[in-house]
């Protein structure tokens, strides 16, 4: 099983989202729980991607149309670090 930490703007940022995008953050977090990332690539619907700039080391998987979750995979430690959840905006901040 993977263990998720959330970066503390995200929980903030999860208050402002649409219902509908809440509740696929929900059902991202079980998979990424029970699956991992490689969980994540095999729903072709999340289109889940590596980025590159500033984002390099990240990855990103698509919410809906606009909305998506930025995280990052810590290899040695069975963990994810979701960054951000954002609408498709991926100039740091």
């Amino acid at each position: 099983m993977w263990e998720i930490y959330e970066h503390r703007r995200v929980s903030k940022q999860l208050d402002a989202l649409p219902k509908d995008v809440l509740k696929r953050y929900e059902k991202w977090k079980d998979i990424v729980t029970i699956s991992g990332p490689q969980g994540l690539r095999k729903i072709k619907g999340l289109h889940d991607e590596s980025l590159r700039g500033e984002w390099k080391g990240h990855r990103s998987s698509r919410l809906n149309q606009q909305y998506r979750v930025i995280y990052k995979v810590e290899k040695h430690k069975v963990l994810i670090q979701v960054v951000n959840v954002t609408p498709h905006d991926y100039r740091r901040k």
